[in-house]
């Protein structure tokens, strides 16, 4: 099971994402990348870029956010809501 019957290797059929646990940069974070320690709830264009258009916010596994800078970024955009610098429902 996972295996390509076309040749090419294992993680081939899955999006070959082969550098996940290299520390090439493609499997960390976003935040770990640029050694943000906290994030910001003001920095609402970082904000909008990890949330839908209706204002949802992304899981982890879309965004690419390690486990601890997810629960941040959580926290962060409902501050940024309630403060509306970010929509709680877009229409």
């Amino acid at each position: 099971m996972g295996y390509d019957d076309r040749g090419g290797g294992k993680f081939k059929r899955y999006g070959g994402d082969r550098n996940i646990g290299t520390g090439l940069g493609k499997g960390k974070c976003r935040f770990c990348r640029a050694k943000i320690a906290y994030v910001d709830w003001k920095d609402s264009h970082t904000l909008s870029r990890l949330s839908t258009g209706q204002g949802k916010m992304f899981s982890r596994k879309r965004s690419g956010n390690c486990a601890r800078h997810q629960r941040q970024f959580n926290i962060a955009v409902k501050h940024a809501r309630f403060m509306a610098l970010l929509p709680y429902v877009a229409h």
